[in-house]
């Protein structure tokens, strides 16, 4: 008997369905040489670090037993929400365990999904239930149509060929456990509030920290423009000049524009041709959650949630995808499924092209496509249908029969001597495609004029002013994450996607498609950022985040981070092990716990919550610190008496904080900036109970 052990209950099922008739059993199935029985996802969980190191003093989270690296990282079954063993896991690991014992399963087989998450979750399955070794095999599955099911049966693979798959799995939560845990905890000792510190949340949260900063610190330069905007055989021709002039600049502008208007304007070339419009590539996860959001406004949890069901269901193939391509081994597979489109009514063809088939542009799994298997009328809702209907649309606009004919247009406007003005525009002749695809859809339609033609001008002064950064929407962040080291403007023109492949290849991204949504939502949740329809804003409490994590010291910044993704990645193509990767983790955790910020001695020291700092003047109970500087212990009843932690961005130590409540005054301490950036010195007093600057000796 061939034993497959799916991560879940609904790929279990599909897996029945490319078998045959099996009978039900109570947690598996069985028949036809095989028994299917399933997961719920993770059964297993890394150990807490008590585990290791026994409970503390407290019972609490405490220094005592943090940092904490173990030696040989063990997991245990999951516990439920009540923080106890969950009994359904459990009942199904237990069942796992029997089946894979059976004296009659002379072979396992690993189903996982096809990445590194669903590698380790049945082989962490099957290492802890084991007890005696079997054949092991890998059942890896594109899509989860019956048709691909069967054909995948027949050609299973050694799960050792999947080790290196496996170890880059490991990797990766052992890393997020360390910097989970050990920072998590160690954040949130210090400022007493809940700090969630992880390997790609962090710099996700600070993108959009970094963004909205500048965004907010933002000071526009005015400036004037020169712009022509008359008509010419009834047509309004419009040039604007490519110098600007500062505002003070009125003067000389306004002679340059006197300078222009002084000239004749003649169209000095045109140029036309009918060419052919190609269509935007297949969709990767991200390109398609790009494109929900942009168009429908979807945020990225509820695109992944619907494109797996949809996976889960056999309508599309493997969503989690990085590439924008197909693999050429492919091609007889996409044939099948064109003619299955073309039954469907649609104009498409095969074609064998390196825009659509290309292998060196595919890491594990290829671009999102339709399967054999069509929804039926009524089966989807209006959400399903339309990502279903965005990724079959992408399909038959890449594979269209009909082509996309334009006629583009270049003018020169030459004024003068002074200044050649290119205008372009593009007109759609037939749409080919664009019928099911709207990428390229717009017209850009240019004045009717020929070579030799005189345009006429008034270029006039244009009062303008420099713009702000834009907030992140999902599209931009999503480009972001992918490749953080390209250019914004870069990375909204895919028609080159080299360096973007290569940024994947190395592990250069912030997160994976497999996991990016998920941080993200995180991030919303733990109510660091908010997405109003497509747009992301940092919020208080990420604020807090970030500015607190950099007087600590702990820079989980898109260079630390894109330094660990590539050590994972050369553990999956076996450049290093599992342990000089976490050794890499290891050595800069340890960094934050001795950084010189973490030192009573440094004048960004804040202390830890609780810390005792001296008695209120004004009630006589405790002041301590707590999340936002030095509070009063009598809060509670009533009393207001605090110390600000930053005072003009300048950290006030507890050092500063007992001088102050000893003494009413503090020493001079340099390190403050002023409200136009100036750095200055200055005494702290208590006046009237409360902290102000004084400049005094």
């Amino acid at each position: 008997m061939i034993l497959i052990i799916a991560e879940k209950p609904s790929l279990a099922r599909n897996i029945v369905a490319g078998i045959g008739q099996m009978k039900r059993n109570n947690g598996y199935f069985e028949g036809l040489g095989y028994i299917v029985t399933w997961a719920f996802g993770h059964l297993f969980s890394l150990c807490d670090i008590e585990d290791y190191t026994g409970a503390t003093s407290s019972g609490r989270w405490s220094m005592e037993n943090i940092p904490c690296f173990p030696e040989k990282f063990r997991f245990r079954l999951k516990n439920g929400e009540d923080k106890k063993p969950d009994a359904g896991i459990i009942k199904q690991f237990e069942l796992i365990k029997t089946l894979c014992n059976r004296s009659d399963v002379d072979t396992i087989v690993n189903a996982g999904d096809a990445d590194r998450e669903g590698e380790i979750i049945v082989r962490l399955c099957v290492q802890n239930a084991l007890n005696e070794e079997k054949p092991f095999k890998r059942l890896w599955l594109p899509d989860q149509t019956p048709e691909t099911v069967a054909e995948a049966l027949k050609d299973m693979k050694n799960e050792s060929e999947y080790d290196l798959l496996a170890n880059e799995g490991f990797a990766r939560t052992y890393i997020d456990w360390l910097y989970g845990v050990n920072l998590t905890r160690y954040a949130s000792l210090r400022t007493g509030v809940l700090l969630r510190v992880g390997r790609v949340i962090v710099p996700v949260v600070k993108a959009i920290y970094d963004r909205d900063m500048a965004i907010r610190n933002f000071v526009p330069d005015k400036y004037f423009a020169l712009v022509s905007s008359a008509e010419t055989n009834g047509e309004t021709v419009e040039l604007v000049s490519k110098h600007k002039f500062p505002k003070e600049k009125a003067a000389l502008a306004q002679r340059a524009c006197d300078k222009l208007n002084a000239q004749e304007a003649l169209v000095t070339a045109k140029k036309t041709k009918k060419d052919k419009l190609n269509p935007g590539k297949l969709y990767s996860l991200s390109k398609l959650q790009n494109f929900l959001g942009k168009k429908y406004k979807m945020n990225m949890d509820t695109s992944l949630r619907i494109v797996q069901k949809l996976y889960e269901e056999g309508f599309l193939t493997y969503p989690r995808t990085n590439s924008e391509y197909l693999a050429t081994a492919e091609k007889d597979k996409i044939k099948k499924i064109i003619e299955i489109v073309k039954g469907k009514g649609y104009p498409v063809e095969f074609k064998d092209k390196k825009t659509i088939f290309d292998d060196s542009k595919i890491e594990s799994h290829s671009a999102l496509t339709p399967t054999y298997k069509f929804p039926q009328p009524g089966q989807l809702s209006d959400e399903e249908k339309t990502v279903y209907s965005a990724v079959l649309r992408r399909f038959v606009a890449v594979f269209c029969s009909e082509e996309c004919v334009v006629q583009k247009t270049e003018i020169t406007v030459s004024v003068g001597e002074c200044e050649d003005y290119n205008l372009k525009g593009l007109m759609i002749l037939e749409p080919g495609w664009t019928k099911y695809d709207e990428a390229g859809k717009n017209n850009k339609i240019l004045p009717n004029l020929e070579k030799g033609d005189r345009v006429n001008i008034d270029f006039r002064l244009k009062e303008k002013e420099t713009s702000p950064p834009k907030h992140y929407t999902i599209e931009t962040l999503n480009n972001y994450l992918k490749n953080p080291f390209r250019e914004e403007k870069a990375a909204a023109d895919d028609s080159d996607d080299a360096e973007d492949y290569r940024a994947i290849f190395e592990g250069l991204e912030l997160g994976t498609e497999a996991t990016r949504t998920g941080i993200i939502d995180n991030a919303v949740k733990s109510k660091y950022i908010e997405l109003k329809k497509d747009v992301y804003k940092i919020l208080p409490d990420g604020e807090y985040l970030i500015e607190q994590l950099s007087n600590m010291g702990i820079s989980m910044d898109k260079y630390k981070t894109s330094e660990l993704g590539q050590a994972l990645k050369k553990v999956y193509h076996g450049e290093i092990s599992i342990d000089d990767s976490v050794l890499q983790a290891v050595n800069e955790i340890k960094g934050v716990f001795s950084a010189p910020e973490n030192s009573p001695d440094s004048d960004r020291y804040f202390g830890f919550a609780g810390d005792e700092i001296g008695v209120c003047p004004v009630c006589g109970k405790t002041v301590s610190r707590g999340k936002y500087g030095y509070q009063c212990d009598g809060y509670k009843e009533g009393c207001k008496f605090r110390i600000y932690g930053m005072m003009s961005k300048r950290v006030i130590t507890p050092s500063h904080a007992k001088q102050l409540l000893s003494e009413g005054k503090t020493e001079k301490i340099d390190g403050f900036i002023s409200k136009n950036g100036k750095s200055f010195a200055a005494c702290i007093k208590l006046q009237d109970n409360k902290p102000v600057f004084v400049f005094d000796d």
